[in-house]
């Protein structure tokens, strides 16, 4: 392996300090109680706001556990008592757990009661959904 050299060094952190200054970079979270959404603001102005009991882990935390939220770094969040970490890439893509827990958060079109089963036999019966006209 060879060693990389002073000038390669002061290089690479000339790239690195012009690669961050060209990206968002978290500056502040916060929970808000009237909304029970967590914030995190970025340094552009940028704010990503999400319902904080939809994260697997802070469903049943109290207010007081969900308002000693930190940021951890540049990359993540923390809450001290409840022992938990989220990186902020990846609740921003929707990852608000494990795989099992994502799967029973499912709404929407997953709905199995009577009814709705007995609607859709029905619907079957008469040839499926009625065509959209556009």
């Amino acid at each position: 392996m060879a060693d990389v050299t002073d000038a390669e060094l002061t290089q690479a952190k000339a790239r690195w300090e012009t690669e961050r200054a060209e990206r968002p970079i978290p500056a502040a979270v916060r929970f808000d109680s009237l909304s029970e959404r967590m914030i995190v603001d970025f340094t552009n102005g940028a704010s990503f706001i999400f319902p904080a009991r939809a994260v697997e882990g802070l469903e049943r935390a109290t207010t007081a556990q969900l308002a000693e939220v930190e940021l951890l770094g540049e990359t993540g969040l923390h809450w001290e008592s409840l022992d938990l970490d989220y990186t902020i890439v990846g609740l921003m893509n929707g990852i608000f757990g494990t795989k099992v827990f994502m799967e029973s958060q499912r709404r929407g079109g997953q709905s199995r009661s009577a009814a709705k089963i007995a609607a859709s036999r029905a619907n079957g019966a008469k040839g499926g959904r009625p065509k959209k006209w556009v």
